[in-house]
């Protein structure tokens, strides 16, 4: 039996299932996506902070002794609540996230990289620096 727009009902069956499935798949990976995004505004208030922090300590041959010492911002955003980078608001699960850079031991005037982690959340939400 065809209706009035000329197909079965088995072949609106077979379309509501496809719509379905492709759904099923697709909300998931785009609410992710979303939680990743926010992610963007914690990690460059980080990235801010981590230049004066390096300059502090190649000028001062001295890790800075706090955030105010070197010089970073201590303002929340909207996806950042302090710099030690909590993040709020993002979405993530089971919690939101605790990101933390750590430049390497010794000598704080050569800091040639950082090691970053995660805590509180899923590390998909992060990216590949922090995980």
């Amino acid at each position: 039996m065809k209706t009035q727009s000329g197909f079965t009902l088995i072949e609106l069956m077979i379309v509501v299932a496809i719509l379905g499935i492709l759904a099923a798949i697709a909300i998931p990976a785009y609410q992710d996506y979303v939680v990743r995004s926010k992610m963007a505004e914690p990690i460059a208030a980080i990235a801010a902070c981590k230049t004066s922090v390096a300059e502090y300590a190649s000028v001062k041959n001295a890790y800075p002794a706090d955030i105010i010492a070197a010089g970073c911002s201590d303002i929340q955003t909207t996806y950042l609540a302090s710099l030690t980078a909590t993040t709020r608001a993002t979405g993530a699960k089971p919690a939101e996230c605790v990101l933390t850079l750590s430049p390497p031991p010794g000598t704080p005037a050569q800091i040639t990289s950082w090691t970053g982690s995660v805590t509180g959340c899923v590390s998909k939400y992060v990216p590949a620096t922090f995980r």
